[in-house]
């Protein structure tokens, strides 16, 4: 794991969105199909959850453990021989957590068209020490009016995600205090 240079105060020095933004690119085969000869979702998936570790890797400046997937979309198929470029970037930071949004591109590998927005997921991911415990993160900078809105987005689902699983806690620790086996 490498090193965080810390500022005077001890805090860790914060990162602009591009430091970390990257691209997996990949050629579907026939292996990746599923019944309907399409792409099976779980290889996008995979696809996805490695490109954005890669991000939360590089932003954390160590090893970071999916912690999270949230609104995994499906917009179009995807066909054996695309070329499928997923890109991913860091949204939002916690103090240990990280926003990855990733989107889903589509081309045919021997076509001059454009590729085409085919899928896009938000993904938490936390960075984790050598024992596996939470370590602090670098905040993250927006730098584009794009960067901007997706931060302030982040923050939305965010506040979404805790709410909802607390709303789901609160619910299993009545339905226990009801005696309600499930």
């Amino acid at each position: 794991m490498t090193e965080q240079a810390q500022t005077p105060e001890g805090e860790i020095p914060a990162k602009p969105t591009s430091a970390s933004r990257t691209t997996l690119s990949h050629i579907m085969t026939g292996s990746d199909t599923n019944l309907l000869g399409t792409v099976h979702g779980g290889v996008i998936m995979k696809l996805v959850d490695d490109a954005a570790g890669a991000v939360a890797g590089r932003h954390s400046g160590g090893p970071a453990v999916t912690a999270s997937m949230d609104e995994m979309v499906f917009l179009e198929p995807v066909r054996v021989g695309d070329l499928v470029h997923v890109r991913a970037q860091v949204n939002w930071t916690g103090r240990s957590s990280m926003e990855v949004g990733v989107r889903v591109m589509a081309e045919r590998w021997n076509e001059s068209t454009p590729a085409q927005q085919v899928g896009s997921a938000y993904l938490v991911f936390a960075a984790v020490d050598e024992a596996g415990r939470p370590r602090q993160v670098p905040q993250v900078v927006p730098e584009t009016e794009r960067d901007k809105r997706r931060y302030q987005e982040a923050q939305i689902r965010r506040t979404h995600r805790l709410a909802r699983r607390r709303a789901i806690k609160e619910l299993r620790e009545q339905r226990a205090a009801d005696g309600i086996d499930d």
